[in-house]
């Protein structure tokens, strides 16, 4: 069977003018998915770029890819191991320090808070194979695989 290469395409579109200098001009941007539905993010710089602290910025859209692709990571290879996951929330941050050039994202940790049915395990075997499966799904995750970030996960579990 040949090797398939999927392809991504987005549509950013920005207006305006640099000629008033780089105080002046507009960060805000739309940022879409080709296409007839899907993503229609209004964005903006970071506010410490001079950025509409209102709108989401490209730092916010890196995270969420790394956050989401996480979760459906972890839900397919927790689907196969027979786990049944009942809910999963990450509220995840990332770093980008001013004082280590050159300017990136250094460091992102994944929090996320996964409630699972116990069936016929005990918690504390339930809870080590979920940690378990975190790691395996980050290992598969498309995203962390293309960032060289350093990712970290730091799970809750719960077991119900």
């Amino acid at each position: 069977m040949p090797s398939a290469t999927h392809r991504y395409a987005t549509r950013l579109d920005w207006s305006g003018s640099t000629g008033v200098g780089y105080e002046g001009y507009g960060r805000t941007h739309r940022v879409s998915r080709t296409g007839e539905h899907g993503l229609d993010v209004e964005a903006s710089a970071d506010p410490a770029f001079r950025g509409d602290p209102a709108l989401t910025n490209p730092e916010e859209l890196l995270l969420a890819a790394a956050s989401s692709c996480q979760l459906l990571s972890f839900l397919a290879v927790a689907a196969r191991a027979r786990l049944d996951v009942l809910g999963y929330t990450d509220d995840a941050v990332a770093e980008m320090p001013e004082d280590d050039p050159p300017l990136r994202v250094t460091t992102i940790v994944l929090r996320p808070v996964v409630t699972v049915r116990a069936g016929e395990r005990s918690a504390d075997e339930v809870d080590r194979r979920v940690r378990h499966l975190l790691e395996v799904a980050h290992r598969e995750c498309f995203i962390a695989r293309s960032l060289t970030s350093d990712i970290r996960i730091e799970a809750e579990v719960t077991v119900v």
